[in-house]
């Protein structure tokens, strides 16, 4: 029997929500869409089995199949990263970074990263999150001086104000509100002047760095994580990486059996897949004009009058600042208005932030998915004209409902090829 015909209410719930995202435009950074073939591993048969342990070192019968699909996640990952070691069982970027603090910390141990505010992650010492509450963390911040060319980019004096101060036990890169390329042949440098390990959560670059248009964190980082969807455009969970043997076992133990129980051997299949689609030439294709596109996006809303974080990316993201365009628009009214035209996007804190994070003055903006969709240079322009008329719309009925019509035939002309 067909879900349709046991659980009528769910199906019906899923038929929904693709018809949603086949007539709206997917913008939130972090999201993608995951190809038939991902979806078709983790909807598998494999999710019926518990396979605790890891490759040849199972808890339980009747993994010799689970074992050969682990190693091939684990051996693409580490040829698409180019490192030695993998463990692909996080179920989230937050698990992976979890296991790799539970793995190097103790209670009260420092480390250094970037704030909050200024383009972090919750699991980067926010003090609603673990991170912040059982570690003490330092944090570095972004160019704060708008007369500066490198306004908006890392602070690296900051950086190694933070380090000289506090002498920390790693310091983290990688963020998830940052446009700029992450140089992290200079983090490392710092972090070795200080004998601190250095870390880089690439959750929102990953893709691009498999796809070469982003540069590598090894060999520069020894420690790496990131989730496995955003970019990088598998199923939803985590990854860590290193080339250190050592640093390799005391992850693999605080994955399992530290944090985490039996591992979502269906996920790990659908990362296999995912990674093996990150080694095809084509992938290469697809993460340049993820670029392309936000660059494009980037130079029209500039040229329309708004103002970007750091003045611009160059990655996959935007970080729009609404308060010259329209001082009293917050980021929480303007992503409202944006789903009601069909453009999914997130309310963002910008530097220089002056509102809560629960309205904020910006959106944050990404490229992913619409390539994924097969937009190129010239439709992005299309779709920033859209974005501009929503934003100086006044939440205007007439004007909203143009918009939509118009991001509309956008989705028609880009069919979602997965759905």
């Amino acid at each position: 029997m067909s879900l349709a015909e046991t659980d009528p209410v769910i199906a019906d719930l899923i038929a929904k929500e693709t018809v949603r995202q086949q007539d709206t435009l997917e913008m939130i950074a972090s999201e993608n869409h995951a190809s038939h073939e991902v979806m078709e591993a983790q909807g598998s048969i494999l999710t019926n089995k518990y396979a605790e342990g890891y490759p040849g070192k199972r808890y339980y019968s009747g993994c010799g199949f689970y074992d050969e699909i682990e190693q091939i996640a684990i051996d693409r990952a580490c040829q698409l990263f180019g490192c030695k070691y993998a463990n692909v069982q996080p179920h989230s970027g937050a698990n992976a970074n979890f296991a790799v603090q539970l793995a190097l910390f103790n209670p009260g141990d420092t480390f250094a990263a970037i704030e909050l505010s200024n383009g972090g992650h919750l699991t980067h010492g926010s003090a609603v999150n673990v991170s912040g509450k059982w570690l003490k963390p330092v944090t570095y911040r972004l160019v704060e001086d708008e007369s500066r060319s490198d306004w908006g980019y890392i602070d690296f004096d900051s950086v190694e104000a933070v380090m000289k101060e506090h002498r920390p036990k790693v310091l983290m890169c990688g963020y998830s509100a940052y446009p700029r390329t992450i140089d992290f042949a200079k983090f490392r440098a710092i972090a070795d002047k200080y004998d601190a390990l250095l870390w880089a959560d690439i959750a929102h670059v990953a893709g691009l760095i498999a796809g070469g248009a982003h540069p590598n964190a090894f060999p520069h980082c020894q420690i790496v994580t990131t989730t496995t969807h955003k970019t990088l455009r598998g199923p939803r969970g985590g990854l860590i990486l290193t080339d250190d043997e050592e640093l390799s076992k005391r992850f693999n133990k605080a994955v399992f059996p530290g944090s985490q129980g039996g591992p979502l051997m269906h996920v790990i299949a659908a990362k296999a897949v995912a990674f093996g689609e990150g080694l095809k030439p084509e992938f290469k294709t697809y993460s340049a004009q993820v670029v392309a596109n936000a660059k494009r996006l980037a130079k029209e809303l500039i040229d329309r009058g708004y103002k970007l974080a750091s003045r611009g990316t160059d990655n996959h993201l935007i970080l729009i600042d609404l308060r010259p365009v329209d001082a009293e628009l917050t980021g929480k009214t303007a992503a409202v208005w944006l789903e009601q035209v069909g453009i999914i996007a997130n309310m963002n804190t910008v530097p220089n932030e002056t509102r809560s994070p629960f309205q904020t003055s910006g959106i944050r903006m990404g490229t992913p998915a619409l390539t994924t969709r097969g937009l190129k240079e010239n439709d992005i322009a299309q779709i920033a004209g859209i974005i501009d008329r929503t934003f100086r719309s006044k939440g205007d009925q007439t004007t909203l409902a143009k918009c939509k019509q118009d991001v509309l035939a956008i989705c028609q002309k880009f069919p979602m090829k997965h759905a």
